[in-house]
């Protein structure tokens, strides 16, 4: 904020330090006494959800326009997808064999971030979970091409940690699923899904419905690895059956390799969405 722009009321920051050089007496010990907003038992209180939900939805918008993130690409995929030379590592063969996704996702994201640097580093910012696996892959491949990365973490029974290359000005912490859910989309002009989870599943499925019911405009949605995809998930069992259309089939395409992915978000030429649809 400016000078111009200065509010004329006393700084929040100056109150709160005050506070702690008042006398000690029972009224100043008192929970009471605290001020509300330094006050984290009165946070937490259930009836402050409402509350806790804005701030989570506020601090990293804020952070992320003071950053100058115009748009992301976003990456789903597993956790536990180990990196190539760990595949030894991994719990089954599949897992192993999935390795090979980490070193797409790495390179995926490295080229991406090239494009994005070359245009000032605002637009097209790669954004994970934050995590291990192909999480860790696609902020490893943006701090591989010198660039900035985005990682949004949770707080689960497990501990999670931030894995070592996001940029540590972007790494943010959430308690609730539905407001990270949220700060994935909200600026996202690519979606990249690798083999994963239940997490994985649940955020890649999400995407898609925004995207069908014409709640989020259509954006280049790339799942990477057809046969993962097509063995887990039968598509065409659920378009035969009516329980989505057959046209919901070309929301997304297939890939391979990170060349193919960047070659298709290139010249994405998708259908138009479903408002301009004649008929819908």
């Amino acid at each position: 904020m400016t000078d111009d722009h200065r509010s004329p009321f006393r700084d929040a920051h100056a109150d709160r330090a005050t506070a702690t050089h008042v006398p000690d007496t029972p009224q100043t010990r008192a929970p009471a006494y605290r001020l509300a907003f330094a006050d984290d038992d009165f946070l937490c209180r259930e009836e402050l959800r409402p509350v806790r939900l804005q701030l989570e939805l506020l601090k990293p918008a804020l952070m992320l326009d003071e950053n100058n993130i115009e748009s992301t690409v976003v990456l789903f995929g597993g956790a536990r997808i180990p990196e190539p030379s760990k595949r030894d590592t991994a719990r089954t063969q599949t897992l192993a064999d999935l390795s090979e996704f980490y070193a797409e996702a790495q390179e995926f994201a490295r080229l991406m971030t090239e494009k994005s640097n070359a245009s000032g580093g605002r637009k097209h910012v790669i954004v994970t979970g934050g995590g291990p696996g192909v999480m860790e892959a696609g902020n490893r491949g943006a701090a591989d091409a010198g660039g900035k990365s985005i990682g949004l973490n949770i707080v689960l029974p497990h501990e999670q940690a931030p894995n070592r290359y996001v940029t540590p000005d972007l790494c943010f912490n959430f308690h609730y699923f539905a407001i990270r859910k949220m700060h994935f989309l909200m600026r996202a002009k690519a979606i990249c899904v690798f083999p994963g989870g239940f997490g994985t599943l649940d955020e890649m499925f999400e995407a898609l419905t925004l995207i069908q019911t014409g709640r989020m405009e259509r954006v280049p949605f790339l799942l990477f690895g057809r046969d993962f995809w097509e063995k887990i998930i039968n598509w065409d069992a659920l378009a035969e059956a009516g329980t989505i259309s057959a046209d919901d089939l070309d929301l997304f395409r297939f890939v391979e390799t990170a060349q193919d992915a960047v070659r298709l978000i290139d010249n994405w030429e998708p259908a138009p969405p479903r408002d301009r649809i004649p008929g819908r």
